[in-house]
């Protein structure tokens, strides 16, 4: 292990945090319809006025890169250079955005409503609103808020709206377009739509890109999207996607933008809309079609309540610094700006590691509830808990976030029995409460009977739900977890076997969690010193040896992990045991959950997150990566070719039996 001195961060209890405001106290007072129809005049990026989208639409079709393009597929494809315009020009019509004021109008009167109903508070930081209005002055500006509910857009209008911020254009998915009269309003109000897969379609890449880089060149108005892509069903932030940072970065890298501003911004629920569907479609239930009949059958949700909401906006990111000392930008002077270039690998690698750390920063910047500690407690301990040690271990957790930076939402003047109490009041569809004893509800459809493979879903449903809220405080304990099971695994209280034996989870888990490329060494560092300042460790110069205290806590940080740990090993198992040769992609997911199923309704597994897709996905995913399984198309199918010895070998060595000074995991 390379040797540097230990990370040593500001202590976290130290770090000032932003003032918060709740933004539906005025709604509550005042008129929806005055708001909505009050004077909104946004200060813009050098005082630009935003042109119509028909100007829009001709920039874009009439620009250098378009054009090139246009010829280009032409010459490709043998139509004439006219009939790919109005191709090009068909698109455009299907993606742009129509941004409407009174539309926005319209939204902000019937979301102020709804939100009313929804939510006991949303939250905003007044100092990152401040932040935000001075960025949109001085250069162009990128959203980036995390995505865990379809709420996460509308909101983000609604705040900006409230705080007479120029409104935004969202990069929205064509899921959307299929709802009638919903799908015209949202690209009314700034949505713009686009294909979730381009394949090889150089023209429909070629105009998206453009249109993108038009607004954003033009300061028409702040462009937003989501780095991971889509929603998280699991609640943990979800690998970033490059493709659109990579064209909101572009024009910086040509020169056409002396900076670019990307603002990440954490969105956080205390109860989410979608709990029970994300735990349904990560046990197979397919998604429900975005259609307007299904938003109209969800008002339902009305009159339920989903607590308090928080927005951090985080501290504007500049391109420009971001890129310092890492693009060479003379790399874009060898070709006019016009011809479209493919990412060189520096600037690939550049991109993956903004992602992380945009989302990094999102994380870290995610408000929690109580309720994430004691839904973290509950899933360790399936046979519940009597209220009084719920309420002390809640107690111990909570001072344990703290001193790991948890940016945590506990409230001042009340006592920790009744703020444990009001969270399970909120929660208690996923609880079963008796006689001061509390645990997980055995199912989330009481009373109904069904088949020994039906209350297993059932019981999943509940436990997925749950594990939902844990996640969202993984971050905070991802990396001293990560050392614990080190410690744990490598029988050696030798600091470089340790930090083998870290650096190897870490590699394992790195498609299931945001662990940033490269900085294996600096997370080692940042969790020895964490555990060491909490008293858990003595870190010497070659060893590090747990203090007479830190059991409980090392014991705690391995059962955080534990979930993840049984789903990677069963998977491998899966592919040793139960896989023919001709295993397709497709049959994956259906067999895994069919042999976790077995293992659970015959007493060998206990673990119901090992059902959820998005582990097995993760896991696959791993073993690509690792080459102890490879994609071969044989047809119109994807078949899966395991290496069964170098499956086993993982196996092994996530359950402990292979000992850190072995060549294997060296090599792995």
């Amino acid at each position: 292990m390379a040797s540097r001195a230990l990370y040593s961060p500001r202590h976290p209890m130290l770090k000032k945090r932003d003032d918060f405001e709740d933004i539906l106290e005025e709604r509550r007072r005042y008129s929806d319809l005055r708001y909505a129809l009050k004077c909104y005049t946004p200060t813009l990026y050098k005082g630009l006025v935003p042109c119509k989208a028909s100007v829009l639409k001709t920039i874009v079709l009439q620009s250098d890169h378009l054009q090139y393009v246009i010829k280009q597929v032409s010459s490709e494809s043998g139509d004439s250079p006219e009939c790919v315009t109005e191709e090009a020009s068909l698109i455009l019509d299907e993606m742009a955005h129509r941004l409407q004021l009174s539309t926005i109008r319209f939204f902000a009167f019937t979301l102020s409503k709804a939100f009313k109903c929804l939510f006991r508070s949303v939250c905003v930081n007044e100092e990152g609103i401040q932040r935000l209005q001075q960025a949109v002055q001085e250069h162009p500006v990128v959203l980036l808020p995390s995505h865990r509910s379809y709420m996460d857009f509308l909101m983000m209008s609604y705040i900006l709206y409230t705080y007479d911020l120029p409104l935004p254009v969202i990069a929205a998915g064509m899921d959307f377009m299929s709802m009638k009269f919903v799908g015209e309003m949202l690209r009314m109000s700034g949505a713009f739509f686009i294909r979730r897969s381009f394949g090889g379609d150089k023209l429909y890449w070629a105009v998206f890109s453009e249109y993108v880089k038009t607004m954003l060149r033009n300061g028409y108005a702040p462009i937003e999207f989501f780095l991971e892509g889509t929603r998280s069903r699991t609640c943990k932030s979800l690998t970033p996607k490059t493709g659109l940072l990579n064209i909101v970065m572009e024009p910086f890298f040509k020169g056409e933008l002396f900076d670019v501003n990307l603002v990440p911004v954490s969105i956080s629920y205390e109860r989410i809309l979608e709990e029970s569907l994300y735990a349904r479609e990560l046990l197979g239930v397919p998604k429900p079609k975005e259609s307007t009949s299904g938003l109209l059958k969800a008002r339902r949700v009305l009159s339920e309540d989903y607590g308090s909401m928080h927005v951090y906006f985080g501290q504007p990111v500049s391109v420009r610094s971001l890129a310092e000392r890492k693009i060479n930008r003379s790399q874009y002077n060898l070709l006019p700006r016009h011809i479209p270039q493919k990412p060189s690998t520096d600037t690939h690698e550049f991109l993956t590691d903004a992602g992380f750390r945009l989302v990094r920063m999102q994380e870290e910047n995610m408000v929690l509830k109580p309720w994430v500690l004691i839904a973290t407690l509950l899933l360790h301990n399936p046979d519940g808990l009597d209220l009084s040690s719920l309420t002390e271990q809640t107690d111990w957790l909570r001072h344990l976030a703290l001193a790991f930076g948890a940016f945590l939402d506990w409230p001042d003047h009340e006592s920790c029995t009744e703020v444990i109490r009001s969270s399970l009041a909120l929660h208690r569809h996923l609880l079963s409460i008796s006689a001061g004893h509390v645990q997980l509800s055995a199912t989330d459809s009481p009373q109904v009977q069904m088949s020994a493979e039906e209350a297993v879903f059932h019981r999943a449903v509940v436990v997925l739900s749950c594990a939902s809220y844990r996640n969202q405080i993984l971050h905070v304990f991802l990396r001293p977890a990560l050392l614990a099971v080190a410690m744990q695994s490598a029988n050696s209280s030798r600091k470089d076997d340790i930090y083998n034996c870290f650096s190897f989870l870490r590699n394992m888990f790195s498609n299931e969690f945001i662990l940033c490329p490269g900085d294996s060494v600096q997370d080692f560092e940042e969790a020895c010193y964490l555990l060491m300042k909490r008293g858990v460790l003595q870190v010497l110069e070659h060893e590090i040896v747990m203090s007479a205290d830190g059991h409980s806590t090392l014991a705690f940080l391995c059962t955080v992990l534990d979930p993840f740990l049984q789903g990677y090993q069963v998977v491998c198992r899966y592919l040793c045991e139960e896989t023919n040769e001709n295993l397709t992609e497709k049959e994956f997911i259906p067999g895994v959950r069919d042999f976790a199923l077995k293992l659970i309704l015959g007493g060998r597994l206990t673990c119901f997150e090992v059902l959820s897709s998005d582990l097995q996905k993760n896991v696959l995913a791993a073993l690509l990566r690792l080459n102890a399984v490879r994609k071969l198309k044989v047809g119109d199918q994807v078949t899966l070719k395991v290496n069964k010895i170098a499956v086993n070998s993982l196996e092994d060595t996530l359950g402990g039996k292979i000992s850190t000074q072995k060549p294997m995991l060296a090599r792995l």
